[in-house]
């Protein structure tokens, strides 16, 4: 169940985060902390955070969200996907 939240999550997030008509940031930004809320350690949804902070502008967002993403890769002891470096 876990996996279907975080990849509708996700999906939610990828369709609403890219500019062009379906962009809503609100909306992308709810399905982040729903898919977080369910699994903090999904590498996808904290991709989407990125690419989020990113499409927003909001740098001191972003900043958080990379610390966040390293802080849990030290704590697992591996290193971050190719598409979230």
């Amino acid at each position: 169940m876990t996996t279907r939240i975080v990849d509708v999550a996700h999906t939610a997030a990828a369709h609403h985060t890219p500019a062009g008509p379906h962009q809503d940031l609100d909306a992308a930004r709810q399905a982040v902390a729903t898919g977080l809320d369910v699994d903090d350690a999904a590498e996808l949804i904290h991709g989407d955070r990125l690419r989020l902070g990113d499409a927003a502008g909001n740098r001191p967002w972003l900043h958080t969200a990379v610390c966040r993403v390293q802080r849990m890769n030290r704590a697992l002891g591996c290193s971050p996907g190719p598409e979230t470096e």
